[in-house]
């Protein structure tokens, strides 16, 4: 064990160099197993794992954001709006001289017409391109981990609304539906 000794306030203390020497060599094995039986119980507890990986937070955002483009593709977005009031505004700016009621409708209405479906159409293409690339993801990713429902689920009806998105704005731009009157 120790050796005691008095310090000169008259203390005893002991050394402690020969009770080291005297601990077991295993002591500190023992320790760390300790430490590691506690950490397998708070893993047990909390359900984590070392080498979770990636949790798909990602894919899942991008799925979402496929849904929600899509929806917009449809519905139509405020850029689109602008962008087809702006048109209006520049038609009727260009055809305010002119009396031609065919030429009033066409750079008045045709052309916002135009620019609704445009933007509605590049809504649709956005959705469409993150929804294929949610779904083809896991091909790239980590091949032992299956990509959740939701997310496929997500992403599929993300690209559905988008191929709808851009089939009815393709449509509206080249007037085959709700094409513009004619004036005579």
């Amino acid at each position: 064990m120790g050796t005691k000794t008095v310090d000169e306030t008259g203390v005893k203390t002991e050394d402690k160099t020969d009770a080291v020497a005297e601990a077991p060599e295993n002591a500190e094995i023992e320790t760390a197993d300790a430490v590691n039986d506690e950490a397998v119980e708070d893993d047990a507890v909390t359900g984590a794992t070392e080498n979770e990986g990636p949790t798909g937070v990602g894919q899942g955002a991008g799925a979402v954001v496929s849904a929600g483009l899509g929806i917009v593709s449809l519905t139509g977005s405020w850029v689109g709006t602008v962008a087809s009031a702006r048109e209006s505004l520049i038609g009727q700016l260009q055809s305010t001289s002119s009396s031609d009621v065919g030429a009033l409708i066409e750079k008045g209405y045709g052309n916002a017409w135009q620019a609704t479906a445009m933007w509605g159409g590049i809504f649709a293409l956005v959705a469409l391109i993150v929804g294929v690339v949610v779904l083809a993801r896991p091909a790239f990713g980590a091949p032992g981990r299956p990509q959740a429902p939701w997310i496929k689920s997500v992403a599929w009806a993300g690209v559905g609304l988008g191929v709808i998105g851009l089939l009815l704005a393709v449509l509206k731009y080249t007037d085959i539906l709700l094409g513009l009157p004619s004036a005579g």
